[in-house]
């Protein structure tokens, strides 16, 4: 019987390289870059003003300081015209004048200093500046965000509305990402009605495509459903041969029972099954068919969602382009619960203040799926522990969606 690490290491392995897109800005986001993305232009690409205002010489204005702090007259100048974001002034700069400037607006040839609307007075076509900070104040410099083929955005960022922001600000339109991955979801059972059914005796509703898709998604990637099948191995198998994606996840099917449909379907071309030293979700299989990666996982919910989180989220970040190491910190224990022995628990749990607690008083029952709705996540119990003590330390994470 492997450990959860060991199993984690094999799925792993299983996990395609990522395949390299070219895209459209608008369309990348949430996708992880697979080159560094480089300005194509200056940013900003022309000296422009931070502040509403009038652009100036320093050479006309710098006495307006002094004249400030002897409660002097302000210095006159004649306004000229005016630059707009957009539509700069027609005219350049000449001694003794301003030009009423908007912020972003293009400085006017000849100007090199900005004086802030608040600090100037305006009467009868001139402007007095009654002071200035200093020369070349409230002008953005051409290049100073980034240089024309400056590295913007580094290679392997998952890219968020920022990223999208810098890079359309230096003039990149397209860029290349690793493509997201296409998972096709296959669940499994006779026993298994369609949400808006009539219950008969003996079905449950089908609830492993809901969290399987939805965890697919906030994973990064993007979910195919290929199912519910009945428990036929040619369902089995027909599902999976019809279906075009990167990598199938199956529920259900897996154990050693008379009716384990999925692995009656794939031992025999590709597919491993074993036994996994955890709780929930022992029963585990993993394998290829016809080059395509398969995750069998078991068909109770709660054995799903535990082991997307261990194992198939790292495959699907490792085709995404990003690291696959998923991260567990230290929490200390506010409620004592009993543990498996020789098994590794992967136990529910919620946040409460400083500690974490069991999500419900059923434990880590693997078909307790309604109660898995108030769990903020999991805590992993040692295989050697029995007994989990309030006050214990154990290591845990948050769900990932």
């Amino acid at each position: 019987m492997r450990t959860a690490d060991e199993h984690a290491v094999a799925a792993l392995a299983l996990a395609p390289a990522p395949v390299p897109v070219e895209l459209d800005l608008r369309d990348a986001l949430g996708h992880v870059t697979a080159r560094p993305v480089v300005a194509h232009v200056d940013s900003p690409p022309f000296d422009n003003s931070a502040m509403d205002g009038f652009a100036v010489r320093w050479a006309d204005v710098r006495l307006a300081a002094l004249n400030a702090a002897t409660e002097s007259a302000p210095v006159t100048l004649a306004i000229i015209g005016e630059s707009r974001a957009g539509v700069p002034a027609t005219v350049a700069l000449a001694p003794g004048c301003a030009i009423r400037i908007m912020t972003g607006a293009p400085m006017p040839d000849g100007a090199d200093t900005v004086v802030p609307v608040e600090a100037t007075s305006v009467v009868d076509g001139a402007v007095g500046i009654r002071e200035v900070r200093s020369e070349g104040a409230h002008v953005r410099r051409c290049g100073e965000d980034a240089r024309r083929g400056d590295e913007v955005i580094a290679a392997g960022v998952e890219l968020k509305a920022r990223h999208l922001a810098a890079a359309a600000a230096v003039g990149a339109g397209r860029v290349t990402v690793y493509r997201r991955p296409r998972v096709g979801i296959l669940s499994t059972g006779d026993e298994l009605a369609a949400l808006g059914t009539e219950l008969r005796v003996g079905q449950i509703y089908e609830s492993n495509s809901y969290v399987l898709d939805g965890a697919v998604r906030g994973a990064g990637g993007d979910p195919v459903l290929l199912g519910p099948v009945g428990d036929t191995v040619a369902d089995v198998l027909a599902a999976i041969a019809s279906a075009d994606v990167d990598l199938i996840v199956t529920t259900g099917g897996v154990s050693v029972g008379d009716y384990d449909v999925v692995k009656a379907a794939l031992a025999g071309v590709g597919v491993e099954f074993m036994s996994v030293a955890m709780q929930p979700g022992k029963p585990q299989g993993l394998g290829a068919v016809d080059g395509t990666p398969l995750l069998c996982l078991p068909g109770n919910p709660v054995s799903v969602a535990v082991s997307f989180e261990l194992f198939v989220h790292p495959v699907i970040r490792a085709m995404r382009g990003l690291s696959p190491r998923l991260e567990w910190q230290q929490a200390t224990v506010g409620a004592a619960w009993t543990s498996p022995a020789g098994r590794e628990q992967f136990m529910p749990i919620r946040f409460e203040a400083d500690a974490v607690v069991p999500a419900t008083s059923g434990g880590a029952g693997s078909h307790l799926m309604a109660r898995l709705a108030v769990a903020d996540g999991l805590a992993r119990v040692p295989a050697e522990t029995t007994e989990v003590r309030a006050g214990d330390s154990l290591r845990v994470r948050r769900f990932a969606g």
